[in-house]
């Protein structure tokens, strides 16, 4: 009962924040679409955090929420741009569980469709600086070691499911 609470709590802390606050006209991951993500992502927990405990890991996300709402408008839609495709690669390997197939295809299909809303933006906010792309580029190959190091184990995918709903969340 205690865990229903918590994550619908954090459900609705989630609606209400405005999630294109990074600035003007920016096309960020709008509300629905961040809704869209979270909704399959949080249905592909296939087994029970508690149990994965010890093997909970530092990935070192390289930024705090204040970092990401400080950035200029072109590097926030970079990074977006950045973060989503790299989150749809992960995702998208044949390496995660059986399990997720049916709900890892509406993540992929919501990821798809948000990358595709940023794409159709002025091409030249979609250009990274080499520095944001080298620190979203280590960050999500420490998480594709980590879970080659786990043998793609079921804790692992949960660990690293939780720390994508956290990146996600940030964004």
């Amino acid at each position: 009962m205690a865990q229903i609470s918590v994550w619908l709590v954090a459900g609705v802390m989630l609606c209400s924040i405005p999630a294109c606050s990074l600035g003007g006209d920016m096309p960020c991951i709008h509300s629905l679409e961040k809704g869209k993500i979270f909704g399959p992502l949080g249905q592909l927990k296939s087994i029970p955090s508690h149990l994965c405990l010890n093997d909970r890991t530092d990935f070192q996300f390289p930024w705090e929420s204040r970092n990401i709402t400080e950035m200029q408008k072109t590097r926030c839609t970079c990074l977006h741009h950045l973060m989503l495709q790299q989150i749809f690669n992960l995702f998208s390997t044949n390496k995660s569980p059986a399990a997720w197939k049916h709900t890892l295809n509406k993540l992929l299909s919501s990821l798809d469709h948000s990358l595709d809303r940023l794409e159709q933006t002025k091409e030249e906010t979609l250009v990274c600086p080499e520095d944001l792309g080298s620190l979203v580029r280590n960050y999500f190959l420490r998480i594709r070691n980590y879970l080659k190091k786990k043998k793609h184990s079921s804790c692992a995918w949960e660990v690293v499911r939780s720390e994508i709903q956290v990146c996600l969340f940030l964004m």
